[in-house]
């Protein structure tokens, strides 16, 4: 018995008795009891109706393939080769480098419900409750070496930025990787918005040569719903989508999610990070703003510009303009 199969079952909102969970799963009202202390631990909510069994607090919708893939246009057919959707793993990401080294991968989406061991950019962990984030992994193979792949992560969030925006929410995008969202709609006629928190990260991992083909996993993890406990624990702002649109089908947005990404990579190497610099650019979180500029253990104050047809960042240093390329920098908002 996987806990999946559990929190399927309780994905309904309703209240299930022990012995009702007992008997579909095949699995003593002992054995429910000690899953149900899996799933407290792994940060779902369980509510305990007394006399009458239990509850997720909030409902559920679980993932399912043939939903996504029926949803899906044509033109993201022909570019899918496989879909996989898994109740665990390790990383979503793992997976799909995984199934490049046995020669397949490319044109593959992975999502999954839980990850285990799934990483951010510069290390960090990215965890969420079972089936409450949508954290997807698409595999795809450039022909034409490394420097091709420029701003590639960017193009991502503005794929992911512009699925949102068709549900009438207006995220902003944070260099290099990282999609936020304001926690409240905007009030009355000034428009006054809350802090602004991270919705999603992208993390974009490469295998192969610099002039030669090379293979790229690009990684997403969206908060859908952040239980207070996990919300308290995390040393940033945070944003979950369902507190902005509560009745959003997950598997219709992973479905929009796939298909704008294989619809942007297959023209990407041909045309570039310049194709999506404008839209990148007018959704830039941080325009004309002070930052923190944090790069390993030195940090410098500047006022962030736009970005440029490499994904460069350029800020402004003590009247000096200066260029931020990807890797281990990091750029924060200056209060």
């Amino acid at each position: 018995m996987t806990i999946g199969n559990l929190m399927r079952l309780l994905s309904d909102g309703e209240v299930h008795s022990g012995e009702q969970l007992g008997e579909t799963l095949g699995i003593s009202r002992a054995a429910v009891w000690k899953q149900l202390k899996k799933l407290e631990v792994l940060g779902v909510e369980i509510i305990a109706v007394k006399g009458r069994g239990y509850r997720l607090s909030q409902r559920l919708e679980p993932l399912e393939g043939a939903k996504i893939v029926e949803r899906l246009p044509a033109q993201a057919r022909h570019h899918l080769t496989r879909l996989f959707v898994e109740d665990q793993l390790p990383s979503s990401n793992e997976y799909l480098r995984q199934r490049f080294e046995q020669g397949a991968g490319h044109g593959e989406v992975c999502l999954v419900e839980l990850q285990t061991a799934g990483r951010g950019r510069r290390g960090r962990v990215w965890s969420t409750p079972w089936g409450q984030s949508l954290m997807l992994s698409l595999g795809w193979r450039f022909e034409s070496g490394i420097a091709v792949l420029e701003g590639l992560s960017l193009a991502v969030g503005v794929v992911v930025a512009q699925v949102l925006e068709q549900h009438g929410v207006a995220p902003k995008l944070k260099w290099p990787n990282d999609i936020l969202l304001s926690e409240q709609a905007p009030t009355g006629d000034a428009g006054v918005h809350s802090e602004l928190g991270k919705l999603a990260g992208i993390l974009i991992e490469v295998t192969g040569d610099a002039g030669g083909p090379c293979e790229v996993v690009i990684g997403m993890g969206m908060n859908l719903w952040l239980p207070a406990a996990q919300r308290a624990a995390i040393d940033q702002p945070v944003a979950a989508l369902f507190e902005r649109l509560p009745d959003i089908s997950r598997n219709q947005l992973a479905s929009e999610v796939v298909a704008g990404l294989l619809s942007m990579l297959a023209d990407f190497e041909r045309v570039g990070f310049s194709a999506w610099r404008d839209d990148w650019n007018d959704r830039h979180a941080y325009a004309g703003l002070p930052v923190r500029v944090i790069q390993g253990q030195q940090t410098s104050d500047a006022v962030a510009g736009d970005v440029d047809e490499s994904g460069n960042l350029w800020v402004t240093e003590n009247d000096h303009s200066r260029r931020l390329a990807g890797g281990e920098i990091s750029v924060r908002r200056r209060l």
